[in-house]
């Protein structure tokens, strides 16, 4: 049998690919800007249906632009349970992560925890919305008003996702995508900064009139240019390419595709894994999940362990994510107490998940799954 693993980049036909890249390449303009990249911001902000979108290289980069152009300082609340781009970028930046617990429920970063952690130093909240579920926005924005903190959120897991009938990426002050190859939808390379800016003043830049956070944005993403020859500010190089707005472009032909097939996956996956009692992340009914990711947690990370191996030993590759807890990491120094993280990271898998995975192999890789449950538990 053939080998399953925990996901695939989605490819769309190489002939449409081409095309695409032919145009790229007939222009002569392969970067800075090009006509690709503006129409793959224009094309992907009305899919999403956010106005203010900034395609960057990566969603790292987008993140790190995002802590910058919102000129945060000193401490940052946010989770522990992420990818380590979360915490990295914020120490990049040179600030403090303060870390809090989650939510058992949604697993994602509990509002009540970040109140009790906002001090005198406290100047923004970074929040990742896990698996494409949302976290409690409209609690964050509460105690973002209540103690005057900026709001940016990880949506790297995030295209396609609803709350309330409206974009995730919506809410706060900046939300980041991320557009890497392992991504629901990608451009090989990519990361996207919306920006949630209602000021009514704009600002003249050379993508045309914009409001100010976004004319923040855009110097910063390309060296503190404001024209060939004038500067604004210090900047960095966070541009991406023509090459990858064409592959994004393509794909996003096939987006609502992908999120429909995902979610029939899911459907296989949870009947047949319907006889052993695991623990999935809750979603609220008001949420338009993109069911970018398939999570289950297991009783005990022994448990956990067994599966993992287990699958292995039959060439079937699932994902301890997210794990380590990002407070765990060496270069933290104030630890916190998040025993919720801690335990959830502990004992989660993502099982396979991605375009072109067969019905078939889902029931393969969740037999698998049972029996080790079955014979673990006794």
């Amino acid at each position: 049998m053939s080998k399953i693993l925990v996901t695939k980049p989605f490819q769309a036909p190489f002939e449409e690919v081409v095309e695409q890249l032919k145009q790229v390449w007939d222009a002569e303009w392969l970067t800075n800007n090009g006509p690709l990249l503006r129409q793959l911001e224009h094309d992907l902000g009305a899919y999403l249906g956010t106005e203010n979108l900034a395609v960057v290289g990566n969603g790292t980069l987008a993140i790190q632009v995002a802590l910058r152009a919102l000129e945060v300082s000193g401490e940052v609340i946010t989770t522990p349970f992420s990818y380590v781009a979360t915490t990295s970028s914020i120490v990049y930046e040179g600030f403090t992560p303060v870390f809090v617990d989650i939510d058992p429920n949604t697993f994602t970063i509990d509002p009540k925890a970040i109140e009790a952690s906002i001090t005198e130093k406290t100047t923004a909240i970074l929040a990742t919305h896990i698996f494409g579920i949302p976290c409690d926005v409209e609690a964050i924005e509460a105690l973002a008003k209540k103690h005057d903190l900026k709001v940016i959120y990880d949506a790297a897991h995030c295209f396609g996702s609803t709350y309330k009938g409206r974009s995730v990426l919506s809410y706060g002050d900046i939300s980041t995508l991320s557009m890497h190859a392992t991504k629901l939808f990608h451009s090989v390379e990519g990361g996207a900064i919306v920006v949630n800016d209602n000021d009514q003043e704009k600002v003249d830049s050379v993508h045309g009139w914009v409001t100010p956070l976004r004319y923040k944005v855009d110097r910063l993403r390309n060296f503190g240019h404001n024209g060939p020859e004038e500067f604004d500010g210090v900047g960095i190089n966070a541009k991406n390419s023509e090459f990858h707005a064409a592959v994004g472009l393509v794909n996003l032909r096939y987006a609502d595709r992908i999120m429909a097939n995902r979610a029939h996956q899911h459907e296989v996956y949870n009947e047949a894994l319907k006889s052993v009692e695991l623990i999935r992340p809750g979603v609220d009914p008001q949420v338009g999940w993109n069911h970018s990711y398939y999570p289950v947690v297991f009783e005990s990370e022994e448990e956990t362990m067994a599966v993992l191996n287990g699958l292995a030993e039959n060439e079937i590759y699932a994902r301890r994510y997210f794990y380590p807890v990002l407070n765990s990491l060496e270069y933290i120094k104030d630890k916190g107490q998040t025993p919720v993280a801690q335990s959830i990271s502990t004992r989660i898998l993502c099982l396979p998940l991605y375009w072109g995975l067969t019905d078939e192999e889902i029931q393969r890789v969740a037999a698998h799954i049972v029996r080790i449950c079955e014979n673990f538990r006794g």
